[in-house]
C-alpha cells in the first residue's frame, strides 16, 4: 500500500471514529444527568428504569464497544504503518501502541476489552455483575476518550 493511500484511509477511518466518539460523549452526558436523579447501578432501581433510559445505556455500551474495536482493529495498525513501525501480530501492535503512549497500559486496554466482552454475554440473572461491569464502562469514558485523542494526536504527526 502506498503511504499516501494509507494516510487517506486513516483519515477516513478517523472521520468515522469521530462520529462514534461524538455519540458516546452525548450518551455519557445523558447518563450523567440520569445519575443525578437515581442510582442506576442499584438492582432495584435499574429494574424500574424506563425503556428509553435503558436504551441510553445500551447505546452507550454499543458505542463504547465500537470505539474500542475500531481503535484496535482499524486505527492502531494504520498509525504504526504511517509511522513506519512494522508490526504484523496484534500483540506487536498493542506493544508499540503502549510504547508510543497512545494507550496508558496494555493491562488497562485488555481489562476494558474483557469487561466489555463480559457485558455482551451477561444474562439477566447475573444483573448484579452486569451492573458492576456497566459502571466500569461508564466510569472508563475518560480512558477511552484519551485513547481516541492520543491516536488523533499521534496521527497528526504523520498526516499533513
Amino acid at each position: 500500500m502506498y503511504h499516501s493511500d494509507t494516510k487517506q484511509i486513516l483519515q477516513k477511518r478517523f472521520d468515522k471514529l469521530s462520529k462514534h466518539y461524538e455519540a458516546l460523549r452525548d450518551y455519557k452526558s445523558l447518563i450523567n444527568n440520569l445519575l443525578l436523579e437515581k442510582d442506576i447501578y442499584e438492582q432495584f432501581i435499574f429494574n424500574t428504569l424506563k425503556a428509553e433510559e435503558k436504551a441510553i445505556l445500551d447505546a452507550y455500551l454499543k458505542r463504547f464497544s465500537s470505539i474500542q474495536d475500531f481503535l484496535g482493529a482499524k486505527i492502531f495498525p494504520l498509525l504504526l504503518d504511517v509511522a513506519g513501525i512494522n508490526s504484523s501480530k496484534m500483540s506487536e501492535v498493542l506493544y508499540y501502541i503502549e510504547k508510543e503512549e497512545i494507550i496508558d497500559s496494555l493491562e488497562n486496554w485488555i481489562e476494558l476489552r474483557e469487561i466489555r466482552n463480559e457485558l455482551e454475554h451477561d444474562y439477566p440473572e447475573e444483573l448484579k455483575e452486569a451492573l458492576i461491569d456497566l459502571k466500569f464502562c461508564i466510569d472508563s469514558f475518560q480512558k477511552i476518550e484519551s485513547y481516541y485523542f492520543n491516536s488523533l494526536n499521534f496521527a497528526k504527526k504523520y498526516i499533513k
